[in-house]
Order: structure tokens, then C-alpha cells, then sequence
């Protein structure tokens, strides 16, 4: 091993967790690549597997192009194989993800990859962070021998080739729906820094369950490194970097971004970065410095030209498009270089960005799960690895090497041609440039944004926070001051209003007042009504009363389709709903700000997080995700002061598809609840597609109307 003679930029216990030997290490570029090589490890383990993710899916088919052997090719049965055959205990952790999230996930993962599996497999959620944080580590550890660490999870939608074709038959998801092409990578490393990586993975794995495991025994001529995986270092420090929020009495950790600041403070010529996000505040602020000076370096940033769905493009998008705006402001010297890759002139198509790369000249690699955002740098949790060349040539011609790749691939050339355009002289925006093509290539990105949009989106501190939010700063956001409520009569009622309903809440779920929402019983006093004259209008106001005693909306509403029938009683229930709805929105305004911040506390941070883009978006969003009981939402948004017309468009908005789908498919629906074989369980899975269809439709015109407003 090579050792520098200038001052080592990582370095442990201050911008770093570790420094650790590896034997080996490697890079895994794109999904057929990554999922390949991680097939191979786990069937070549001996004692134990980590998995950790942001997302998880079992049906995950790991290799698409044949193969030399007949073990199973989707994750789920490959980790019930290696643990029913060959005796391996798997740790799998998954983000216990927020709602918004839903339809982008596997529904059942605790069934696919903990009832459906051996015993071996062992299978969590992990919650175990502040609220609005997320577990973002992607780690997969093996034998405490070989360990991969990047952006990839092992999930739907990131298999790709390094071709990144327009039409791909192998680029399809579990459920056979083809996706646009996907662009990361992925370190493996091998020998003592993959034991500090299973030494992480149990720590995580403790937080989470409270379960303390012991390291694996050290097994005599097991090697487990994937055998198509070639080896581009060897005997070489890595340093791992980790991104940890303050949470149960431990302290917040924030190496990621102190590493990040000082390699772009260390660079000399040019810094190549590829991110999915660009809108950590410090590290614009870092860049822009170094761009301002005169003889500064180069900064070349690869980014996806969208960041993803629509709400990631009516939020994360708007941020980075301020923070580009920084940027190209202090580029005086023309030194800035943003890019996106695109596929095909023609078509106009880009390929999405994963990656969390950062390479500074010829000397350090960053690699890992940390977007370019606040949330990385603080508040979630996150796990990087580093190299540093410093004076050992041959490292740096591999951290070399691997931007010519790199860029070879987005360009549409060989390596060859990267390193002979680097090789002219003239530095890298020069050699990019040189390279551009009408076709395939890096194409300069906009990032401009509507300003209609950009005045409707929040400051950064809201949604992309970077430490935990506190609720009373959230809220003071939320609701101008001018909006309190005066008196003490207003704030009596509105807390004894908001108290009386999330008792009630939990009363109907925990308690034995939930007995009395049988669903027979409610049906029977429904029909009962039917006969009155006057049974509209009674119906109306019981649905409309029961759900704003947060009684569960979903159960009225089935009660009164399985009891009226589709038309009446769809009607029924859009009526009763929206009623309830205004009630409570007009009793939470009554009571006014006082209600939300001083009383509301926590409890109601997710919806006060969620109603920060205010709006018809945000009340949809919640209605088809909700994150608290429907009367509480109600309550909350008229504290709020979210306009009336937004409030209630946004209300019917977001009720119609349960609603439609609950209407449409009702008897189908009770002979699931009530005899649930084979033939009714298809009705409901029947219902679960056509929600998920109303949902998706939606969200396309929901997305249509913040683009053209």
C-alpha cells in the first residue's frame, strides 16, 4: 500500500468513521452489472447476509440475460434458497416507508420476505428515526467478507445496461410494466472494510429491532467476491463516511458532508460530480466559492434533467433550480458545466440519474447512498465510501479511469476516446465538449423552473430539511401570525375539539367502542333508514356526523355501497364526506392557529408537513395518502387557513377514486369481506387495480394542471 506524502483529506474520526484495508475493490456500474454481481455473492455465502435499503422488493429478478447455473434469479426465493440449503441467516432492513410512497412499493414485503421465506430470513422495517427522516443507507453485506455500498437498492425500476436502449424487453418491473432507462453505481470492497460494513449493518439492525447480533465466524477458504467482478484496486484504504440524525439520546453524525466540503475545498483542477439531487445548500455554497475564485477548478455536475415523479418535480426540482441559479452566478470565470444525459435527439430522452458520485481531479472518490441535499447531509440516514489517490499513481489512474467510463457511456464514445481528449490538454469541460454528438450525449440542463411554481414551493428548510423539523417552526411557516385566533373561548373549543377527535380516533380502533362498527350492524342501520322519507338527507348527516367522530371513513363508505348500492350509495358517501369535511374545516378556522401550534404538537406533524405546499396538491395528497384520521386533516387544514375553494376541490378531488373504485366493484368487495375464497379474493384484488389505475390518473392530471398554471 502506497502512502502520501501530502495531508490525507479523509480522515477518521473527523470527517470519516473509518479508515479500513481492502483487499479488493471494484465498481459495478448500472443494474445488469450490480445485480449480477450481488446474485453471485449471495450464493456464495456461508453464514450471513445484510441487507439494507431504502426499498426492498422481492420479486426483484436479479439476473435478465440467462445464466450457467439453476438457482433462483428473483431475490425473494434466492435469499429463501441460500437460507433453507445452505443455512444462512439474512438480515434484510427496509425503510418503513411514509405513505406517499405506497403505490411505489411492494405491498406485502413482511408476507414475501418474512411469512413466505425459511426462518432464516428475518425481515424488519426500520422506523427508527425522527419524523421526516428516512433510512436511506444501501448496503449488502456478506460474510462480513464482501460488501457492496452505493445508490442502488435492490428494488424495481433500477435494472438497466450501461446502453441504456429506448426499447429494452428485459427493462420491466415486477409486475411486467416496462420503465425508462436508469443510470447508477456501486462499490464492492473486500477484507477489512467489509467488516466495518457488517459492523454497521448490525448496528443498524439493533436500532431498529433491539436485537444485538455477533459478527460471523471467519470461514477458512470461503470467498464469497463475485467471480465475474473485476478487481480495480488492491490493498487500498477505504474510508467509510455516515450520515446519522440526533435520535434516542445518540448524537447526530454529519461525516458525509464535512468529507464533501473537503475534497471540493482540496480540489485543484476539476471536480465531476453525478447526483440525482442537487440542493444541499453548504455544498452549493462550496462549490460557489470555489468557482468564484480565479484559478479555482472546474465543476462539471451530471444530473437527471427531471428528478423524478411529480411531486419531486413540483418540489425538489424548484429547489435545485435556485441553487443552479447560485451557481451560474458565481461562475465568472466560465468554469461550470451542467449536464443531463440524453439518449436520442429524436425523442428527446434522458436517462435518470441515481448516482452519488463525486470524483476531485485524479486523487478522491466519493461513493454512496447521500444525494447532493440537506436531508443527506443531516437528517437521513446514509452511508458513503471513500478513496484517496493522494501520491499512489496507480489508485488515481483507476479513480481516472472510472470518470472516463463514465463519461464514455453518457457521451455515447469508448473510454478511448475520453482519455485521448483528456490527454490534448485543455482541461475536462474542454474534452466533454469536444465529444458532443447530436445524438447520444450531455446535453446542458435548464433547471429553470415556472415562476408561478417557484413562488408556490416552500423554502428548503421545509422540504428538504436537514435536520429534524420542530413542529412550532413548521407551523409558524404554515399560518401567518395576523391568523391567530383571539380570546380564550376560540382556543378552549379548538383544543378541546382536536382532543375529542384523536380520542375518538383511537377510541374506534383500540378500544371496545370499535366493536359497534361491525359491518353487519352498520349495514342494518343503514337500511333502515332507506324506507324514510326523508332518507337522503338522514343518511347525508349520519355519514356526515359519524366521520367527523373519526369514525373510519373507509367502513361508511362500504356500508353504505354494500347497503344502498353503487349509485345511491356513492352519492351517499360523497355527500356525507365532503359535509363532514366542511364542518371540520370551518371549526378548525374558527379556532384558528392557536389550535395548530400550540396544542397539536407532534402528533399532527406529518400533516402540517404535508399542507407546507398549501393548495389543492397538498390536500389531494393527503386525502388518497392520508397520514392522519380524516376529521383531524379537516380540523388542521382549517387552522390552517387553506383557502375554502382549494380545501374543497381538493376534497372531492381526492375522495373520487376509493370512492369510484369502493362503488364500482361494492358486491364484489362483500363477498371478499364476507367469504374471502379464491373468486372473491380476485374482486378485491380487482378493486386494488382500479385504485391504483384512479390514483395514477390523477396524479397525471394533477401534474398537467402545476405545469400549465
Amino acid at each position: 500500500m502506497t502512502e502520501s506524502s501530502q495531508p490525507s483529506i479523509i480522515r477518521q474520526g473527523d470527517n470519516c468513521w473509518r479508515r479500513e484495508d481492502a483487499s479488493r475493490v471494484a465498481f459495478a456500474i448500472d443494474g445488469q452489472a450490480y445485480f449480477r454481481v450481488v446474485r453471485e455473492a449471495l450464493l456464495q455465502a456461508a453464514e450471513t447476509v445484510f441487507i439494507l435499503g431504502w426499498d426492498i422488493h422481492s420479486e426483484l429478478l436479479l439476473e435478465r440475460d440467462g445464466g450457467q447455473d439453476d438457482h433462483p434469479r428473483q431475490l425473494g426465493p434466492l435469499l429463501d434458497y441460500i437460507a433453507r440449503e445452505r443455512g444462512v441467516q439474512v438480515y434484510v432492513l427496509s425503510w418503513d416507508f411514509a405513505m406517499i410512497y405506497l403505490l411505489e412499493r411492494e405491498h406485502f414485503p413482511l408476507y414475501a420476505l418474512n411469512w413466505k421465506t425459511h426462518s432464516r430470513v428475518h425481515f424488519h422495517m426500520d422506523a427508527s428515526h425522527p419524523v421526516g427522516a428516512s433510512q436511506h443507507q444501501k448496503l449488502v453485506v456478506v460474510d462480513d467478507s464482501v460488501a457492496f455500498c452505493g445508490g442502488f437498492d435492490l428494488s424495481k425500476w433500477r435494472w438497466d445496461t450501461p446502453e441504456h436502449r429506448l426499447q429494452d424487453e428485459r427493462r420491466i418491473d415486477p409486475d411486467g410494466n416496462s420503465y425508462p432507462p436508469f443510470h447508477d453505481l456501486q462499490m464492492a470492497v473486500e477484507g477489512a472494510a467489509a467488516r466495518a460494513l457488517g459492523e454497521l449493518a448490525r448496528d443498524r439492525w439493533q436500532r431498529a429491532t433491539g436485537r444485538k447480533l455477533s459478527p460471523p465466524q471467519q470461514h477458512a477458504g470461503s470467498d464469497p467476491w463475485p467471480a465475474s467482478l473485476q478487481a480495480v484496486a488492491r490493498d487500498v484504504q477505504v474510508g467509510i463516511a455516515r450520515t446519522y440524525p440526533a435520535y434516542e439520546g445518540r448524537e447526530a453524525v454529519a461525516e458525509i458532508e464535512s468529507l464533501y466540503l473537503d475534497s471540493i475545498a482540496a480540489a485543484v483542477a476539476s471536480i465531476y460530480i453525478e447526483n440525482q439531487y442537487l440542493t444541499s445548500h453548504r455544498t452549493g455554497e462550496a462549490l460557489a466559492q470555489r468557482l468564484a475564485e480565479p484559478e479555482g477548478p472546474e465543476v462539471i455536475i451530471v444530473l437527471p434533467r427531471e428528478t423524478g415523479g411529480w411531486l419531486e418535480q413540483q418540489t425538489m426540482d424548484v429547489l435545485r433550480a435556485r441553487l443552479v441559479s447560485k451557481l451560474r452566478e458565481a461562475d465568472c470565470h466560465d468554469r461550470l458545466r451542467i449536464y443531463y444525459p440524453r439518449l436520442a435527439a429524436a425523442d428527446e430522452v434522458a436517462l435518470m440519474v441515481h448516482a452519488k458520485l463525486m470524483l476531485v481531479d485524479d486523487r478522491i472518490l466519493l461513493i454512496g447512498s447521500a444525494n447532493l441535499s440537506n436531508r443527506s447531509m443531516g437528517l437521513d440516514s446514509e452511508c458513503n465510501l471513500a478513496l484517496e489517490a493522494g501520491s499512489d499513481e496507480e489508485l488515481g489512474g483507476t479513480i481516472r479511469q472510472l470518470r472516463s467510463q463514465l463519461l464514455a457511456e453518457h457521451l455515447g464514445v469508448d473510454a478511448g476516446r475520453v482519455d485521448a481528449a483528456l490527454d490534448g490538454g485543455g482541461g475536462l469541460i474542454k474534452a466533454i465538449e469536444s465529444l458532443h454528438s447530436d445524438g447520444r450525449t450531455l446535453q446542458p440542463l435548464d433547471a429553470s423552473v415556472d415562476p408561478t411554481v417557484d413562488k408556490l414551493v416552500p423554502e428548503s428548510a421545509l422540504i428538504d430539511p436537514e435536520q429534524p423539523v420542530d413542529p412550532n417552526e413548521l407551523l409558524s411557516h404554515l399560518v401567518a401570525p395576523e391568523q391567530q385566533s383571539q380570546g380564550v373561548r376560540r382556543a378552549v373549543l379548538g383544543v378541546g375539539t382536536l382532543v375529542l377527535l384523536l380520542a375518538m380516533a383511537a377510541a374506534w380502533r383500540w378500544t371496545e367502542l370499535g366493536d359497534l362498527l361491525d359491518l353487519d350492524s352498520l349495514i342494518g342501520q343503514a337500511r333502515a333508514l332507506a324506507s324514510h322519507p326523508a332518507a337522503p338527507l338522514l343518511v347525508t348527516a349520519v355519514f356526515a356526523l359519524a366521520s367527523s367522530l373519526a369514525v373510519p371513513l373507509t367502513l361508511l363508505v362500504v356500508a353504505a355501497v354494500l347497503a344502498f348500492g353503487a349509485v345511491e350509495g356513492f352519492l351517499y358517501s360523497l355527500a356525507g364526506a365532503l359535509l363532514s369535511a366542511l364542518l371540520s374545516y370551518w371549526a378548525g378556522r374558527f379556532a384558528g392557529r392557536d389550535l395548530v401550534r400550540r396544542y397539536a404538537g407532534k402528533r399532527l406533524n406529518k400533516v402540517s408537513r404535508q399542507l407546507s405546499e398549501r393548495g389543492i396538491l397538498a390536500i389531494v395528497t393527503l386525502r388518497i395518502v392520508p397520514v392522519a384520521p380524516y376529521a383531524v386533516i379537516n380540523l388542521v387544514a382549517g387552522a390552517s387557513h387553506i383557502s375554502l375553494r382549494d380545501f374543497a376541490i381538493g376534497t372531492l378531488l381526492g375522495l373520487l377514486p376509493g370512492l369510484t373504485a369502493i362503488a364500482l366493484f361494492g358486491e364484489g368487495l362483500e363477498q371478499s369481506l364476507r367469504d374471502p375464497d379464491l373468486g372473491s379474493l380476485a374482486w378485491l384484488a380487482a378493486l386494488v387495480a382500479a385504485l391504483v389505475a384512479l390514483i395514477i390518473w390523477l396524479r397525471g392530471v394533477l401534474a398537467r394542471r402545476q405545469a400549465g398554471s
